[in-house]
Order: structure tokens, then sequence, then C-alpha cells
């Protein structure tokens, strides 16, 4: 997917003894978006900034090491090796005796002559890779401005570390003019050593330049257009994340110095063997402890609580890059972490002096947000047409910041249903969900959203569940009520039978769930439910509002 940008001029910082001018550029491109103000908070906000920027640049995939070197030599060996192997005679090994004797010199020769090449080659890259990392940055952070807060998101370049920074408007001093908006940020690595200026003695101003906007002719030459190929599965990791912000889980509130011995834990030692995961042990009217494996090493938290009410564990891998949050210790007020289960993302969330730093990690390093797990499935399902659709979005742009109760008590909609439209705005990136506000915001993610015709189905999985139901391969469907929600059952048949469970809480989220395929025997809910479990709730949705348009019918 290509993106698209033209920004007038570029985003630069100028410094003096008294003052210090973050300007950023926005993109021409998209609905002008500008702000004005002078900073309040100068430390807790350069912390806060400088720790989005190791978000921008991470890129923790492993890197295999280079082969090019030895698979030359293996190359030149292919003649010695074949002498070796047909000399079957005393004057064949002889004469390849001798053959390996001139080998071996001609390639000590060749060995001194390309070693400088080969060592040059590889410090390069390990140069580029440490010290250019503008090279290494996908797409330029989006910055949002709302009625009540400033927020700046970004993504990983190895698609597995979301971050975002989050200001109330406390955060400034003084709050001139703005006009609220979504835009794309002129970005390079450059402007980090910039940051790291900002004094508490200085006067700060952060500035959403609006001058180009005012520019008539797109050749002017103040004008810098950048147009970046991105993967797909970038994109789709990226909106990903607000599916999985908004689903349920267990909610654990940390003490600022918790957080501290997690990372001072991880400084100290070096895992050499798996498993590499922190284990949550939650006990009811107990506090919090965290077991750092493979060395066992029990980390209680006093201070903390949580909401589980039985006892249960919860595995997290990919803890080192809970170290980007190390530079936000000392201006945290609270961390609030939401676990969605075992395997699956976490949320760390960190407060302070009006700011908030929210970091969303993948189950693992090495899986990133597109493949570890579809949380749009996850979330209610109901059909909604266009115009209720249009009217779900104009409810919110009247807002800009909603919960789907209000919003559906406003437009007089089910909230669910409400809850429904707002899920596939935020898989067309028109809508993010706020885990601090517990409310979805309006924030377009790109110039141009994807149309809503599209999502008719989320991925592959959807549309093999419909095929399933419009084929009659569900049969055996029971709905039974349990805790304020449902339990749904259902065998379906996709080359031979099987035996689905499901359960639905109160909100209509999908909180447990049983296959019998394959699919869901390796995988368990890791990447998402399975074809035939959305079967089985697509059908029974369906029953369940044929039931209820019967029922007004009669009553009616």
């Amino acid at each position: 997917m290509q993106f698209h940008y033209r920004y007038y001029g570029e985003s630069r910082v100028v410094d003096d003894s008294a003052t210090t001018a973050i300007s950023f550029a926005p993109d021409t491109l998209r609905k002008p978006v500008h702000f004005v103000a002078d900073i309040g908070r100068h430390l807790p906000f350069r912390e806060a900034i400088s720790a989005l920027h190791s978000v921008v640049v991470s890129d923790l995939r492993t890197r295999t090491r280079d082969t090019s070197e030895y698979q030359a030599w293996l190359r030149s060996q292919e003649g010695v090796l074949l002498a070796q192997f047909m000399a079957r005679s005393g004057e064949l090994r002889g004469r390849a005796a001798t053959v390996k004797a001139e080998l071996e010199a001609v390639q000590q020769q060749k060995q001194a002559l390309l070693d400088p090449f080969w060592r040059a080659r590889r410090q390069y890259f390990e140069h580029l890779y440490q010290s250019d990392r503008s090279l290494w940055i996908v797409l330029d952070p989006v910055i949002t401005v709302h009625p009540d807060r400033v927020f700046f998101e970004c993504f990983s370049r190895d698609e597995s570390t979301y971050g975002s920074l989050s200001c109330s408007h406390e955060v400034f001093s003084r709050l001139g003019d703005f006009s609220c908006g979504t835009t794309n940020i002129d970005y390079s690595a450059a402007l980090y050593d910039e940051f790291q200026k900002i004094r508490d003695y200085k006067t700060t101003r952060l500035a959403i330049e609006p001058g180009g906007f005012a520019v008539q002719t797109g050749d002017d030459p103040g004008f810098v257009e950048h147009k970046i190929d991105v993967p797909d599965s970038w994109v789709r990791g990226f909106l990903q994340v607000s599916a999985a912000m908004a689903q349920p889980g267990r909610r654990l509130s940390l003490h600022p110095m918790d957080l501290h011995n997690f990372c001072l834990l991880l400084r100290r030692r070096k895992e050499k063997v798996g498993p590499r995961s922190i284990r949550f042990v939650l006990e009811p009217g107990r506090p919090v402890k965290a077991v750092f494996e493979p060395w066992g090493t029990e980390v209680v938290c006093p201070r903390s609580s949580h909401d589980a009410a039985e006892p249960e564990t919860i595995r997290i891998w990919g803890r080192r890059r809970l170290l980007t949050l190390e530079r936000l210790i000392p201006l945290a007020e609270r961390v609030e972490v939401h676990l969605l289960g075992t395997g699956l993302p976490s949320f760390w969330m960190v407060e302070g002096s009006d700011l908030r730093f929210t970091l969303g990690l993948s189950g693992w390093t090495a899986n990133d947000w597109s493949r570890s797990g579809q949380f749009d499935l996850f979330g209610p399902r109901q059909h909604a047409d266009a115009a209720t659709r249009e009217q779900v979005y104009a409810t919110l742009a009247r807002h800009w910041r909603m919960t789907p109760q209000q919003l559906g008590a406003e437009a007089g909609l089910d909230p669910v249903l409400a809850e429904s439209c707002l899920l596939l705005f935020a898989e067309a990136g028109r809508v993010v969900y706020d885990l601090g506000d517990r409310v979805y915001r309006l924030r377009e993610l790109s110039r141009e959203p994807l149309p809503l015709d599209r999502l008719r189905f989320a991925n592959e999985r959807e549309a093999a569940a419909s095929e399933l139901v419009a084929g009659g391969a569900v049969s055996g469907l029971t709905l039974s009520d349990s805790n304020g929600g449902q339990v749904i059952a259902a065998e379906v048949k996709d080359r031979r039978s099987y035996r689905v469970r499901l359960v639905i809480d109160g909100d209509e989220r999908l909180v447990e769930a049983e296959c019998q395929c394959d699919d869901f025997i390796r995988h368990r809910l890791y990447r998402g439910p399975c074809a035939h479990m959305l079967a089985a709730r697509l059908l029974a949705q369906r029953r369940t509002r044929l039931q209820k348009t019967v029922a007004e019918a009669a009553n009616g």
C-alpha cells in the first residue's frame, strides 16, 4: 500500500538560550489541522516524546548472520572436494594432494585480498542500522488534535509495538488557536537530538504549522513530497490495535516502582534459554505477583491491585520491549496494565503530569500485530446498513469522543449496534479506541479511508463463515443464557462435523470458545476465532434478530 504526503517545508527545532520552538510540518494534502501552544511541563514532555521515538525506530527482529563469506569459501572448495572424491588410486591421490596444496595457497591469497571488503561491508550495514535510523522508519507518526487532548501515534518497523502519547490541554501553559483533526507530520531521526535540548528554564513552543495550507500552487519549491510503500501487514497491524484495546481483559494497577523493578531485573540479567516470559499470578484480595522465567524470580508488587475474581495466571512474552518505558518512570504517577490473556497482546499505560503514554505489545516480539489475532472478530458483529453507519460516524464527528452507550442514546440506536459500527470504522482507520478514557475517538489514519463496502468481510475467515451459513452447514444450534450473556452451541459441517461452543458476555464480546477443528487445536484463540465459530455466531445472531422481529410484529 502506498502513502503519499506533501509537506510545506520540514519539521524543525529552533533552539537558543531562552526559547525552544518545535515546529511540525503537516501533510498539506489532508484537511487543515493546526495547533500552537507553549508547553508548560517541559521535562515530562521531553521524556515522553523521546520514548515515542524509541517505538518509531524499534526493530527487534532477529537479524540472521552474514554467511556470504562462508558460502564463497564453500564454493571455492568444490573442486577440492570433487578431487578427493575421485581419488581412487595412488596416482590420483598424489595429484589431488598437489592440486589441494596449490588451491590452499590460492585461497589464502584470495582471503587476504577479500577480507577488508567483507569487514567493511559488515561494518557499513551495522553503522547504517545503528546510526541512520531514518532509513528504517516506515511511516511518519500520526498526530491528532481533539478539543480536550493532542495525541501522537506510531507503529514500530517490526510491526510488534504500538506507541501513543496523549497530552491533555493542561500540559500547555498558553494555548493558542487550534483546528481539530488528524494529519501526518514530517519526522526524521535528527529531531530526536533536538528534543533532548528541551529545558525547564526555557520557553518551549509546540506548533503544527498551518502556513502550507495557504499556498495555492503545488509547484512551490517549498513543498517536499514523500511516497512510501508500506507492507499491507504493517497497515493491518496498525488497524488491529484499536480492536484489541476495546476487548475485555484483566486490568492491573501498579505502582511506578513496580515498573522500575521489572526494568531493573531485565537490565541486570540476560536469558540464555527459554521460556522468556513474565507470568502474572493473580489471586483475589492479594497483590500482583510477577514471575520472570526462566530464572523463576518473583517480583511481588505490594501496592498493586487487580480485578481478577478468581485465581488466574497470565503469561506474556517479548518483555524486553518494556524497557521503552524506562524514561517515563520518574514522571509516572500510576501505571495500568491491560492483559488480554496468555500469549495475547498487552497494553501498558503510564500516566503523570497530564501525559499518558500507551505501549501496546503483540503476544511476543516475533509475532507482529497483523498475525497475532483477528481481534476485530471478538467484538460485536451486528449488521448495519450504510445509512446507520453514516449516522454513527456523523454523531461521533460532532463530539469527537464518545462511548457506545453515549452514541447509542444520542443517535437512537442499540449500543451494541453502535459499537459494531465503531469497530468497522476502527478497521477502516477512521476511529481509534482510547484505552485510558475508555471512549472511541475520531481519527483518520489516512487521507483516503478504506471504503466501508470493502469491509463486509474483514478476512477470509468471515468469508468462509458466511459461505458455511449460506450452504446450511450449521445445524443443531442451541442458545442459552449464562451470567447475563449467552452460550451458543452448534455443529458445523466442513468436510467433517465439528462441535462448536461459544460464550458471549453481556456486551456481546466473545470471551470463551471451543471447537474440534485443527485450527483451534493448534492455535486456540491466539489467532482469533476460527470460521466454524464465526459461522455458529452468525447464525445465532440471525435467529435472535428474527425472533425479535417476530415478537415486535406480534406485539404491534
